[in-house]
């Protein structure tokens, strides 16, 4: 290589820049289009638009990658389990598509580090970590097609996590189970939700489960439905060894 040759490649930036490159370490491949993924990591509050003045974001690439990540992995566990019945499938489905597993996901990959906002990243929900990791998987689908996007699922998702022996007796909402328990063995129970904030401006909502009169569980939290869930976790704990007995 002659000298020319020399300078010239090492001076050339990085191709395509360093989100391109974080792009293609997560991926393990190198994106044809990296503007599917930049959208994929744009948050509403970037208040963007394109030329034909629709907004730019995640939320499309969200539902995209909803649908990807569904089908490949209903794929999966009807290969894997072919004595499972529909509802044994959908149920298994669920655990591994949960909120909270990909929430999971997303923190792994750390992917809020390269969200483009105008709101400090402490600001935002603890769900968008999921849904960022759904939107990449939706830039995938337009950017690669499907079978990119099987492959990226088989080797983020389902060859470190899904392990179905361990799925199967993974708990998918305290809730349910807990309001099962109640209505088999004709029991009263109430979530009473009020609101309980704090100083620090953010909007809380307190939780008491109350089953057959006697507060069993408390919680708080900054939804509802995360209060009532956490409020159910600790009264099946409280109640575990009833509960076991009787499901």
């Amino acid at each position: 290589m002659s000298l020319f040759k020399k300078i010239f490649t090492k001076s050339r930036p990085l191709e395509g820049g360093i989100f391109f490159q974080e792009i293609h370490k997560i991926l393990g491949f190198k994106p044809n289009d990296i503007e599917n993924y930049r959208k994929a990591f744009t948050h509403r509050s970037s208040n963007k638009l394109d030329l034909k003045g629709n907004p730019i974001n995640y939320e499309r690439l969200e539902f995209l990658g909803d649908a990807m990540l569904s089908a490949v992995i209903a794929g999966h566990l009807f290969n894997e389990v072919p004595s499972g019945d529909e509802g044994y499938l959908t149920k298994m489905r669920s655990k591994i598509v949960s909120r909270e597993h990909l929430n999971e996901l997303g923190k792994d990959l750390n992917l809020i580090g390269l969200v483009d906002s105008k709101v400090p990243s402490q600001h935002f929900g603890e769900n968008i970590h999921g849904n960022i990791f759904e939107a990449l998987i939706g830039a995938i689908f337009l950017d690669k097609g499907f079978n990119y996007c099987e492959k990226f699922i088989r080797r983020r998702v389902i060859l470190p996590y899904v392990d179905i022996a361990r799925l199967e007796g993974k708990v998918i909402s305290y809730k349910s189970l807990v309001i099962e328990w109640c209505q088999k063995e004709k029991k009263a129970f109430l979530f009473d939700v009020y609101e309980d904030n704090g100083n620090d401006g953010q909007r809380y909502f307190g939780v008491k489960l109350t089953i057959d009169t006697k507060v069993i569980a408390k919680s708080r939290a900054t939804s509802k439905k995360k209060a009532e869930e956490i409020a159910s976790k600790r009264a099946f704990y409280a109640l575990q060894e009833i509960i076991d007995k009787k499901i």
